[in-house]
């Protein structure tokens, strides 16, 4: 029963579902036809540049993507591991100020959103539009601002979405009852003072882009809602709750792990000071909570995940395609396969460690097979995944680009080096 519940909920929640698919739009740029990119696209190498630190989602690449593109296309998957998607976005700046000759570029695809997404597109350095052209762009709701908007900037048709996320916390419950969980920041903040050294959070930041959301989402019940921040970077908004929101982080630091001194870079490192014991809380955006990690032994059965009542920023992932990128044919290819039903089915079933939410709306998708593989799969979230009502509750966009920058730069100022 929950498995169908979560089902329901992604379809008319996360996906704003749709009850009929739609045809791609015409060719991709420079090509006239999808038979002549797959054509094209055959003997090509296509250089993947993605976030290297999950080793789950590496494994679930070269499982199940490589494989398939080798054997029905005939292209090679080089995965390149970066520490920080702005590595990726930094090379394609690189070889632009170097004039490196157009169709030459090292990058062919990028897993990218927010602000990456927006630098590359302000400097015109992004190929497209491409994005509703791919055959399996049917599958997707294009009229849902969750996935026109990235960051609130328009993607027009210059990125294609991957999965789903949504920020919540993991908890074990065998130290902590249900009953006792926080459901607000002010209800953390008690938890914290009456239980200290047992909290921390991600540092904001490159790499930490995790903790950056966490702390967004302070501005968001500080400030009375959500609502209020959607739209152009308001930067008058910004500075009347952000000294509020650096004076709660202060409170919090006496009473974190290690008094607040040092903080956790990423989600792996706060992830392993939870499974060792040392704090009490991780975070995760995975649709599966902790399901994949118990799965793999790293979490104990007792592992278990939760949202606040409100404010938790969920949103999705997509590639881009360099302006330059060598191979283009290959990195369409790639962006339509991993939009397959069965491959979304694979990535929300813990036990293949990627974990991630659908990309797709499955009501669009009409083969009774495939229908079958995605409700089977949204069935068997384990016992690890949050209550699906309770993320849909909760559900919140994220917001324009300069708000990243701007809370990273000013918590390191405000707090870490106060």
């Amino acid at each position: 029963m929950r498995g169908k519940v979560w089902l329901i909920i992604l379809v008319l929640l996360l996906l704003t579902s749709a009850a009929f698919a739609q045809e791609p739009a015409a060719a991709p740029p420079g090509f006239a036809s999808w038979d002549a990119v797959v054509a094209q696209a055959n003997g090509q190498t296509v250089n993947w540049y993605l976030y290297g630190g999950s080793d789950a989602i590496n494994g679930f690449i070269d499982t199940f993507y490589a494989p398939l593109l080798a054997e029905e296309y005939g292209i090679t998957l080089n995965r390149v591991p970066v520490a920080d998607t702005v590595d990726a976005v930094n090379q394609v700046l690189s070889e632009a100020e170097a004039g490196v000759a157009a169709d030459a570029g090292a990058v062919d695809l990028i897993w990218i959103n927010g602000e990456n997404f927006y630098t590359l597109r302000q400097a015109d350095l992004l190929y497209g539009p491409w994005a509703q052209t791919i055959p399996n762009s049917a599958l997707v709701d294009w009229d849902n601002p969750a996935i026109n908007l990235d960051f609130g900037r328009p993607v027009e048709g210059y990125e294609s979405p991957w999965s789903s996320a949504q920020f919540h916390f993991i908890y074990d419950s065998a130290r902590i009852a249900e009953d006792d969980l926080p459901r607000s920041f002010a209800e953390l903040t008690a938890w914290i003072e009456a239980n200290p050294g047992r909290f921390t959070y991600i540092a904001p930041g490159p790499g930490g882009y995790m903790g950056t959301r966490f702390v967004k989402q302070i501005f968001f019940e500080l400030s009375g809602g959500h609502d209020q921040w959607l739209g152009e970077f308001n930067p008058a908004l910004y500075d009347e709750w952000a000294p509020q929101v650096w004076d709660l982080l202060n409170t919090w630091a006496p009473n974190l792990w290690r008094q607040g001194e040092t903080y956790p870079a990423n989600e792996n490192e706060l992830r392993d000071l939870f499974a060792n014991g040392e704090v009490d809380f991780a975070f995760t955006q995975e649709i599966s909570g902790a399901s994949v990690y118990i799965n793999d032994g790293r979490l104990p059965e007792t592992t278990r995940a939760f949202a606040f009542d409100a404010n938790m920023i969920g949103d999705f992932n997509y590639v881009a395609i360099p302006a330059n990128a060598a191979h283009k044919a290959a990195a369409l290819v790639l962006a339509n396969l991993i939009l397959r039903p069965d491959l979304q089915a694979a990535h929300v079933l813990p036990e293949n460690g990627f974990g991630l939410g659908f990309g797709i709306d499955v009501s669009r998708v009409t083969d009774d097979a495939d229908r079958q593989v995605l409700a089977d799969a949204a069935a068997n979230l384990g016992p690890g995944a949050a209550d699906p009502a309770e993320l849909a509750a909760a559900l919140v966009s994220d917001l324009a680009a300069e708000y990243q920058t701007r809370v990273e730069a000013d918590w390191e100022a405000n707090v870490l080096r106060r």
